[in-house]
């Protein structure tokens, strides 16, 4: 076991952790940060995503040793009450259903607008396609991806 120093959500949290327990099990087994979800264990549905750095990780495929004093967020640092473009889009358009898979669609959404503010409707199909969506949502989700790249750049 060995201490890490987490920066998540704009504040540091100690945890005590084997080197190589997937950064998701501490997520939600010791900050209980929930929001970020278990899906494959393998890094391939995405559910488990949250931003490192500012760009989208699988948090079930990274160790905690190799996360240590880096930036994270999660769902829950998105925003406090809801009301990120991404979010506000995805209320608008009704997404979820069993909304397993959204806190994962949600934080690949964000990191591919900020990296594409003026996407193309095939480039944000490609981009939210690596997400798993079980109950295939894949067109509200595409619908709400456009909807938020209006709203962050309006021109």
């Amino acid at each position: 076991m060995a201490m890490y120093n987490l920066k998540i959500n704009g504040s540091v949290k100690k945890v005590e952790a084997e080197a190589d327990t997937p950064l998701l099990w501490v997520l939600r087994d010791e900050l209980n940060l929930v929001g970020t979800k278990y899906g494959c264990g393998i890094g391939e549905c995405g559910a488990c995503s949250i931003h490192l750095n500012g760009t989208v990780s699988r948090s079930c495929s990274l160790p905690i040793s190799s996360v240590n004093d880096q930036e994270i967020t999660t769902i829950e640092g998105i925003s406090e009450d809801g009301t990120h473009p991404v979010q506000a889009a995805w209320k608008s358009v009704d997404v979820p259903q069993c909304g397993y898979c959204q806190s994962g669609q949600i934080m690949t959404a964000i990191s591919f607008l900020n990296e594409n503010l003026t996407p193309s409707r095939a480039e944000i199909k490609k981009a939210m396609h690596p997400n798993i969506c079980r109950c295939g949502s894949y067109k509200s989700i595409e619908e709400a991806v456009h909807i938020a790249s209006k709203s962050i750049n309006p021109s």
